[in-house]
């Protein structure tokens, strides 16, 4: 069992290494809606602002998650709000508008007719492309939600040009007239702002500006950026720290401007379908984001490119990129839209197959997948014959059958995915001796059989040497070069030392020299138990096996020959149980006998019983005692007083501390100097009164 969990381990390490620099694009799935609702959560019926809420909603929307009803209430409420009020900004009325466009809350015409004059009159009073950007859209979101279809701009030519005023000459725009500093983000908007612009003009837009607009974009596009997988993408260029994007919210922006604007207007933009769909695979590969705004960025900005006059990208993704010859894996594959759905009709084939890093001829020769319909999946019945286990490339090709969806969707030509191909690799003719230094074999050759449980035990001394040899060869005969071969000798002291097995030729085989190795042995003698280890990816049957053990008799350390490390320290032994502390008290000294102490005690207790008989012979008498009711009252508390520090005395012997005793004493201290002062200057005074009648 522990020979498989290490083998086991070996196989997946080694493939999370191998496909580290691999990046297979895969569409929209159930972990992004999985990841959706923990991402967006809503607190006490709301989603946070209503720029929040939106994304919210609009993510749920796109990936079929219904959560409306779980804030439509108190949504609704602020958005009714926010259009009622006349003091309401314009983003805030845009994303107002927004939310209203998904959950449809109840907003009388009257509302829109108030809010189309402020808008309507932002428009002509704007001069920044934000302020064209937030009235222009807000005005376009009340035509779709409302039945006003003669809302217009009166002058949708003049407020083109003066959005277009900002645009520079490399396809960038300027947030404002008198900001220099332009922005790839900014263009985005812009698109977006002139795609506005066109839907609510009442009057096709003088074509020559729709035409400058086009070549804008197109230069726009001479500047995107790609990733060596084939990923396009825009970067924001601004000095400017405070309007800085990243690539994901810039590239957002245009994808959103660029197919609004095309949306809106005749012709094509003749863009390359390889940059369309490499925007695509941008967002693709991002994966998760775990940021809600990246999230919704990343979702939003492919919904557009699901549904766009431009070039909708078709995605190629393989449910498994691991085959395994011994379970007979199908090949199959799947194309689909950027949000998984299904692809028009086409072919797939498998155009060659290159081992990776072998830039020769392919091993196969080009085939057509079939169809399977019910499941949508492209499949080769059966993998090659001449494919044997490796690293492979795949070279795949998507052919449209109709010739109209050539224009519309963009497919990228030629896909290239990394594949593993596994199977079990048989392992044979594994000896292990003790040979003497001539090579010659000291002892008889070992079989061993590193599938079974054998187990072999050695002796050598160090003028011998140890030879281990193996043979491994693939499903298809052929000599098979593993990732890892390892041998490790481990002493019966835990120190442990590691060598590679190299590869000879047709045979693995090492020679370990023991005369050579003293020293790095520390001169330990003693039992070692040996260890291999042997996995690659692609090696369904990666083992990390015991050997057994072989009996070193190793000569003396010299003086200043190096030392073994020390064991190593679990770090986690620091929490574990602690040694028991056993003390060693002192033996208690002999005491007196008991007759001896009962004395000490009666003679202790003579002075007492002495002051009780002076107070008799003195003829002590209450006859001064105070009659009055306050000075009687002193009395009582003054004898109390005396009393409880008797008890006191009492209760130290008995039980108390110095401490606590001598704490008590003064609080009944100062009690006493209190009532003892009051009673003996009553007494003082009556005794006054007497001499002086």
């Amino acid at each position: 069992m522990a020979g498989n969990q290490g083998g086991f381990l070996v196989l997946i390490l080694t493939i999370l290494i191998c496909l580290a620099d691999a990046v297979i694009f895969q569409p929209i799935s159930d972990s992004h809606r999985s990841a959706a609702v923990e991402l967006f959560t809503a607190v006490d019926g709301s989603f946070g602002s209503l720029e929040d809420t939106y994304e919210a909603l609009r993510t749920f929307e796109i990936l079929g998650i219904d959560r409306k009803a779980d804030v439509a209430t108190s949504t609704c409420r602020t958005v009714s709000e926010t259009l009622v009020s006349s003091s309401s900004p314009s983003k805030d009325l845009f994303h107002a508008l927004k939310v209203n466009g998904i959950l449809r809350c109840n907003i009388n015409d009257e509302v829109f007719e108030g809010i189309i004059l402020k808008l309507q009159a932002e428009v002509n009073d704007s001069s920044s492309l934000l302020d064209f950007y937030y009235s222009v859209g807000s005005l376009v979101l009340i035509k779709d939600q409302t039945s006003k279809v003669d809302l217009h701009l009166a002058d949708a030519e003049g407020v083109f040009r003066s959005i277009k005023a900002l645009s520079q000459s490399d396809g960038r725009w300027r947030y404002s007239s008198n900001n220099p500093e332009s922005g790839t983000f900014a263009a985005g908007l812009a698109l977006e702002a002139l795609a506005g612009v066109v839907s609510l003009a009442s009057s096709e837009i003088d074509q020559s500006s729709i035409r400058t607009t086009k070549n804008d974009i197109m230069k726009l596009f001479d500047s995107i950026e790609k990733y060596d997988d084939g990923a396009f993408y825009f970067d924001e260029k601004v000095v400017d720290a405070l309007e800085h994007k990243g690539p994901l919210s810039t590239t957002y922006s245009v994808v959103r401007g660029l197919t609004a604007f095309a949306a809106v207007t005749s012709g094509s933009l003749n863009l390359p379908k390889d940059q369309v769909l490499g925007l695509a695979k941008f967002f693709l590969a991002i994966g998760i984001p775990g940021d809600a705004r990246d999230f919704f960025n990343q979702v939003d900005a492919l919904a557009y490119l699901e549904n766009n006059r431009v070039s909708i990208p078709l995605i190629l993704s393989l449910p498994d990129t691991v085959l395994s010859l011994t379970k007979k894996d199908l090949l199959k594959v799947r194309v689909n839209t950027v949000l998984g759905s299904n692809a028009p009709s086409l072919s797939v084939k498998l155009i060659q197959v290159v081992r990776f890093g072998n830039k020769g001829a392919s091993i196969v020769e080009s085939q057509e997948l079939k169809f399977d319909p019910e499941s949508a999946v492209y499949f080769l019945e059966a993998l090659p014959e001449s494919l044997d286990v490796g690293h492979y490339t795949f070279v795949f090709e998507v052919v449209l059958h109709d010739s109209e969806h050539k224009k519309v969707y963009a497919t990228g030509g030629h896909t290239q995915i990394p594949i593993f191909v596994t199977g079990f690799i048989i392992t044979e003719n594994a000896e292990i001796a003790v040979l003497e230094s001539d090579l010659e074999s000291g002892e008889p050759q070992n079989k061993l059989d590193l599938a079974g449980e054998n187990i072999v035990s050695l002796s050598a001394n160090h003028l011998q040497k140890l030879r281990l040899s193996f043979q491994l060869t693939t499903p298809l005969g052929h000599a098979f070069k593993p990732h890892q071969a390892v041998l490790k000798l481990r002493h019966e002291t835990k120190v442990e030392h590691i060598f590679l097995v190299a590869n000879s030729g047709k045979q693995f085989e090492i020679i370990l020299d023991f005369l050579g190795l003293v020293e790095k042995f520390f001169y330990l003698s003693g039992k070692y138990d040996i260890q291999l280890t042997v996995g690659d990816s692609v090696m369904e049957n990666s083992f990390f096996k015991e050997i057994g053990f072989v009996e070193l008799d190793l000569p003396e350390a010299p003086e200043k020959a190096p030392r073994p490390p020390p064991e190593p320290v679990d770090p986690y032994s620091r929490y574990g149980p602690k040694a028991e502390i056993t003390h060693i008290f002192r033996a208690p000294e002999k005491r007196p006998p008991k007759e001896l102490s009962l004395v000490f005690l009666g003679l202790t207790a003579l002075p007492f019983i002495g002051f009780l008989v002076g107070l008799l012979q003195l003829g002590v008498n209450l006859k001064n005692f105070p009659s009055s009711a306050v000075p009687a009252a002193f009395a009582v508390l003054f004898h109390l007083g005396i009393g409880a520090v008797l008890l006191l005395y009492v209760l130290f012997w008995w039980k108390l501390d110095l401490f606590t005793t001598l704490k008590t004493l003064g609080f009944l201290g100062v009690f006493l100097i209190f009532v003892g002062h009051r009673i003996l200057s009553h007494l003082a005074s009556t005794s006054a009164k007497l001499k002086s009648a």
